[in-house]
């Protein structure tokens, strides 16, 4: 890298922050879309699609494909699970860059981003050619020169935080790949939604220290403690909408709301429907789980909305009783609402596909606040 090309990366690590955000929420968004449009098997192979960089246009396109044996081509759905895959991949192209220019002052910080880098490029053909156990190891030694990089270097120039996002979004791409090839796993699925969403969250917490605008209060401490409790809170629930999402679970009270099936407290079996782990081979388009076990899923969904409903309001009224912070009070107090009322349209609509997208980025949205906050707020310097 020469030194004119570095130092313009640098000036401009704040603008490349902010890019990684917001392609990181249209990455979340459009992926919510190929998964709630029952595209998320359309490409069999990874990471090409049919053994096409793009995808088929045609179902006659990819005839002789070998993984036709495994799907029959739908180009309707299959341009969605590539261009989403294509996006992910130019998210982390931003994200190596990141980490790349953060690592600049370690002593060999770039080498051991190139170096991890390199080892999981590596392993991607490998991958595609069948040698799965090569491709495993040298993408697990490239996971572990990051995690180690980022537990040893500091963070007071993000470096840290920079190489544990890219730790984060090559294990997404892990994720992106057992998604397919384990034929939607729940667990994984879901796996998949909480890391998206975590690597949104660290771009963010990243993108506002990279331009140090703190709010200063001397109330930060306090607040910074409801924001902890509130992202932990949003994340469990989270999990539980990507559960309830991978198990096909959204419309097992039918329309009904707030009863389920007519019923304030329904059969349910929340042993079987919180079952992790089923093994491999089960295709799991569709759902395999009965009407109890989907109903104790959607009313463990249910019941954690109530809590952070409760919690999110019971934040803003401690926001609102500290001075400047009006705006961020109507924010996180909008953000609350609207998506109750977006999981509440989801039930009475049936699952429209528009209010089902609207959810996740509604998610994502809060999360955003909530990231903001904890990186802004900050005790008056003494």
């Amino acid at each position: 890298m020469n030194l004119p090309f570095r130092s313009a990366l640098q000036k401009n690590f704040h603008r490349i922050a902010w890019l990684a955000v917001a392609l990181a929420l249209g990455v979340i968004v459009f992926g919510a879309f190929v998964r709630l449009s029952n595209a998320g098997l359309s490409c069999p192979d990874w990471p090409t699609c049919y053994g096409r960089a793009a995808w088929p246009s045609m179902a006659t396109d990819a005839a002789d494909h070998a993984a036709t044996a495994i799907r029959p081509v739908e180009p309707h759905k299959a341009w969605r699970e590539q261009v989403h895959r294509m996006l992910a991949g130019t998210l982390g192209v931003l994200v190596l860059t990141l980490a790349l220019v953060a690592a600049r002052k370690r002593r060999h910080g770039v080498l051991q981003v190139v170096a991890a880098a390199a080892l999981v490029a590596v392993a991607i053909p490998l991958y595609m050619r069948g040698q799965h156990v090569a491709a495993s190891v040298l993408a697990a030694v490239g996971e572990a020169v990051l995690l180690v990089a980022a537990l040893r270097w500091s963070n007071v120039d993000l470096a840290r935080v920079a190489a544990l996002t890219l730790a984060v979004i090559v294990f997404q791409a892990l994720l992106g790949m057992w998604t397919v090839t384990w034929l939607l796993k729940p667990i994984v699925v879901m796996a998949h939604l909480l890391g998206g969403l975590l690597t949104f969250s660290l771009l963010a917490w990243m993108a506002w220290r990279s331009i140090d605008r703190p709010i200063q209060l001397i109330e930060a401490g306090s607040l910074r403690r409801w924001a902890v409790i509130g992202l932990v809170l949003l994340g469990a629930q989270i999990a539980l909408g990507g559960w309830t999402s991978a198990n096909y679970a959204a419309l097992s009270c039918g329309t009904d709301f707030p009863k389920c099936v007519g019923q304030w407290w329904p059969p349910h079996d929340f042993r079987e429907g919180f079952v992790l782990w089923r093994g491999i081979g089960v295709d799991y388009e569709g759902g395999i789980l009965d009407g109890a076990s989907r109903i104790a899923i959607q009313m463990a969904h249910r019941m954690m909305a109530v809590v952070v409903f409760v919690y999110l309001a019971c934040f803003c009224a401690r926001l609102l009783q500290t001075p400047g912070m009006r705006g961020w009070t109507l924010l996180l107090g909008a953000l609350t609402i609207a998506q109750v009322a977006l999981g509440i349209a989801n039930v009475k609509l049936a699952l429209p596909l528009p209010v089902a997208v609207l959810h996740n980025a509604g998610a994502a949205l809060l999360l955003f606040t909530l990231v903001s906050l904890l990186a802004r707020l900050r005790s008056p310097e003494t």
